[in-house]
């Protein structure tokens, strides 16, 4: 078992030769530095658990030293305790404010210092194994979901090949009937049409590069949703939108946007069980929003008035092959829209409608959001519906 590692950083030598000599007993293994640069190279070299550093020195003070190891990922994550004489509420706020996580006052109480050690070392002990659980569970939920799409490809394709080869088999038999070679055909072409996209749809899944934007007309990218929708499904189903906010603008990908948003459209086209050339009521809204304070976002509701979100799908709706519908070939068109929100800082959520059927509710930054910023929008589990 490794034993936790100190680094105590004192332009004193009686300090550090105290502190060596107290967390030493306790089976802890230390490393001592005289100076603010030497202390660095030690961060470098020996890799500390935990640091106990020496505000006031000569060379470097202990404020410079903690911002710069702030300043690198490697180093940002080690606590600081900082050792200092002034006691004023101003110096310790300085230095808590530069990342240090706790403060010792000299002339310095050994017991006192060692309890204190001892639960930073306990809060970095907690920390590594939330990060190894983090891990394991990234790696289950990666390897969950390749199993899913891959029994979920197999079985589609296998649909759908059957599909085709089935009606091969009613052409070698129809050479002298026309309207059942012409049927046949147009079957065989549904079924081939289908593994195109999905094989289109997979693809979009595993691109990782940030997608290029520009600016772009709200009203112009709904529009363009919706006539995707239709272009792509054959489809000329009518969809109302209200509220369009005609002069919003939005940082967006138009491509990954109006993807997102005709998957959504033909989710909510097929919720009904009417026939094809029945209605299919589908609204769209849109307002701007803002679910954190200085984070704005435009909100594009999509509701129909179909089956609602059966409960045996409803934990699953974005897995990958997750469908409450019996058609060949179906099952991503969620997970897609959700993707290619997602790359765009955004999030999209399904929930019940009140009266019936369901909304979909796609969020979308109105300015471009930083890597960071995503990532403190992931931590707060993205953006919850108000």
């Amino acid at each position: 078992m490794r034993l936790p590692k100190i680094l105590v950083i004192d332009d004193q030598p009686i300090n550090v030769q105290l502190l060596k000599r107290k967390l030493e007993r306790e089976g802890l293994q230390v490393a001592t530095a005289l100076s603010g640069r030497e202390g660095l190279e030690k961060v470098a070299s020996e890799k500390p658990d935990l640091i106990l550093l020496d505000v006031m020195m000569p060379d470097m003070d202990g404020i410079e030293i903690c911002k710069r190891l702030q300043a690198q990922e490697d180093t940002r994550a080690i606590p600081v305790i900082f050792i200092t004489a002034r006691t004023t509420k101003e110096s310790k706020l300085e230095g808590l404010a530069v990342g240090a996580v706790d403060y010792i006052t000299k002339p310095i109480d050994l017991d006192e210092t060692l309890a204190r050690v001892q639960t930073q070392l306990r809060f970095v002990t907690i920390n590594r194994e939330m990060v190894m659980l983090q891990r394991r569970l990234e790696e289950a939920r990666r390897a969950a979901t390749v199993g899913a799409v891959t029994e979920g490809i197999a079985h589609n394709l296998n649909n759908l090949l059957g599909v085709a080869m089935g009606h091969l088999e009613i052409l070698k038999l129809s050479s002298e009937r026309p309207a059942q070679v012409r049927a046949s055909v147009q079957q065989i072409d549904a079924a081939l049409q289908r593994i195109v996209a999905m094989i289109r749809q997979l693809s979009t899944l595993v691109v990782r590069a940030r997608p290029a934007v520009r600016s772009a007309r709200l009203a112009d990218l709904i529009a363009g949703g919706i006539d995707r929708f239709h272009r792509d499904y054959a489809l000329q189903a009518p969809v109302s939108v209200a509220d369009a906010l005609p002069d919003q603008t939005l940082e967006t990908n138009s491509e990954g946007f109006e993807e997102a948003l005709s998957k959504v459209l033909i989710n909510a086209w097929e919720s009904y069980d009417a026939a094809p050339d029945q209605p299919h009521p589908i609204s769209v809204r849109t307002r701007l929003i803002e679910p954190q304070p200085g984070a704005l976002f435009v909100e594009i509701r999509v509701d129909d008035q179909g089956r609602g979100i059966l409960q045996e799908v409803r934990d699953q709706v974005f897995e990958p092959f997750i469908s409450s519908k019996h058609t060949v070939g179906v099952g991503m068109g969620l997970t897609v829209a959700r993707h290619a929100l997602r790359n765009l800082g955004g999030e999209v959520i399904l929930v019940d409608r009140a009266g019936g059927g369901a909304s979909c509710v796609l969020r979308h930054p109105v300015e471009r959001r930083t890597p960071i910023q995503d990532a403190e929008a992931e931590a707060l589990g993205r953006y919850p519906l108000d």
